[in-house]
């Protein structure tokens, strides 16, 4: 049986790619909870410094496969659930794990492929690629963190409009509202997937971590609370052997070796006596 999400690593990278192709990559059941295991095994390997999510085929994801959606009858309730008991946690780690996440749109996304796009830290796109909620068109309302990241992302208006009038965004649509990051020249995708995933790779996990982190914490603080966290996290990341190595490369003049440092020490290994 074909394994429903691939994770292959190319050295510091690993690639997540959704592999349901002849159904859109549409998520059921066991990709959902191929998609958690795989992100768990990225996260976890020390030696992987940036995540790629791609969609294998035509599309780059469907949302949720309406067909076993209907198929379900009265059970409809019980088969979300399971599903959204494993897609969303695999979607928060995407969003907070410490390591840089860049979504690869190739094609389409509808539905809960919306969220897994715009989940990533980078999401670059392929012209051909278009967006489309579609969540009331089948009689439900969103997932997949949609209506947590599209307001933040988009602005609350553009959110209300794109949830509940269904309209379908192009790339270049959404690259213009900040849905995602920006658009690729036609058939450069993979190759500007991974030389950002090569320079994102060099950096510091640490600063990095803690960079997503105050993002995605910044529309629920005050200024003072936003202040305060950016005086801890800073101060953290000072007495680490990343940022103080970091700053001496800078002072030398020369490229600093964070994957080294990370290796031998850790992320957030304090700098030695």
């Amino acid at each position: 049986m074909t394994d429903p999400v691939l994770l292959e690593r190319q050295g510091s990278i690993a690639y997540l790619t959704l592999n349901r192709p002849t159904v859109g990559n549409a998520i059921d059941v066991p990709l959902a909870r191929a998609l958690w295991d795989k992100t768990i095994a990225a996260e976890a390997d020390n030696l992987v410094r940036c995540v790629v999510v791609r969609g294998a085929g035509r599309m780059f994801c469907a949302g949720g496969d309406v067909t076993q959606l209907h198929a379900a009858g009265d059970a409809l309730p019980a088969l979300l659930k399971e599903i959204l008991s494993y897609l969303h946690p695999a979607i928060a780690r995407l969003a907070r794990m410490n390591k840089p996440v860049i979504t690869a749109v190739h094609g389409p996304s509808a539905g809960a492929g919306v969220g897994l796009a715009a989940v990533g830290d980078v999401a670059l796109a392929e012209p051909a690629a278009h967006f489309t909620m579609a969540y009331s068109r089948i009689g439900l309302s969103p997932d997949s963190g949609a209506t947590w990241l599209l307001p933040r992302l988009l602005g609350l208006r553009r959110a209300q409009e794109l949830s509940l009038a269904n309209r379908r965004v192009s790339a270049d649509e959404a690259a213009a509202m900040g849905l995602i990051t920006r658009v690729v020249a036609e058939g450069t995708l993979a190759h500007e997937v991974d030389a950002l995933a090569v320079e994102l790779a060099r950096s510091a996990m640490g600063a990095l971590g803690r960079t997503k982190r105050l993002l995605l914490t910044s529309a629920d603080a005050t200024l003072e609370e936003q202040l305060e966290a950016e005086s801890q996290n800073i101060v953290q990341q000072g007495s680490t052997i990343e940022g103080r190595r970091g700053i001496a490369a800078f002072i030398e003049r020369r490229e600093p070796n964070f994957a080294t440092v990370e290796s031998r020490h850790g992320v957030n290994a304090p700098e030695e006596a």
